[in-house]
C-alpha cells in the first residue's frame, strides 16, 4: 500500500536562502507546523539520523538518505509502520526559485494515512518560501 503527493511553488527567494533553512533543523519547526522539534546527530548530511517530534508529541525517527547540497535533500521518517519519503528539491529560475516537495507514504493504511501525514505539506511551502524570501 502506498500513497504519493507533490507540491511545487515558485518563489523571488534564491535556492541558497531555501537551501539555508532546509539544512537548519532548527528552523523547521518556524515553517513546518507540524513539527514541533528536530534533534539531529552530526551534520547535515547522508547518513546523518535524527528524531523528529511531531504535532501530537509524537517521536519518529528520520534518515537524510540524501544530501546535495544547496539542491536537493530526500529523508525517510518512520512513524510507527509507516515509512515516509519525502523528498525537498530546489532549482534555480530566472526569478529565483522553484521549490517541489514530493512525500511517497508506505506501510499499512498508507493510502488512507498517506493524505494526514501530507496535509502540512502546502501550509509548510508557503512558510517556507515567506522565510527565504524574508532573507533574499
Amino acid at each position: 500500500m502506498s500513497y504519493e503527493y507533490e507540491g511545487t511553488v515558485s518563489t523571488s527567494a534564491t535556492p541558497a536562502d531555501v537551501w539555508h533553512l532546509w539544512s537548519d533543523v532548527g528552523s523547521w519547526h518556524c515553517w513546518d507546523p507540524a513539527v514541533q522539534g528536530v534533534a539531529l546527530e552530526g551534520h547535515f548530511a547522508e547518513g546523518a539520523a535524527g528524531t523528529l517530534t511531531l504535532t501530537g508529541n509524537i517521536h519518529a525517527p528520520f534518515v537524510l538518505e540524501i544530501v546535495e547540497p544547496g539542491a536537493r535533500f530526500l529523508d525517510r521518517v518512520t512513524i510507527g509502520e509507516l515509512v515516509v519519503y519525502i523528498d525537498h528539491m530546489v532549482k534555480a529560475t530566472a526569478d529565483g526559485a522553484e521549490v517541489t516537495v514530493r512525500t511517497a507514504v508506505s506501510g499499512p493504511n498508507a493510502e488512507e494515512l498517506g493524505p494526514v501525514v501530507a496535509a502540512d505539506t502546502p501550509k509548510a511551502l508557503e512558510a517556507l518560501i515567506g522565510l527565504a524570501e524574508q532573507k533574499s
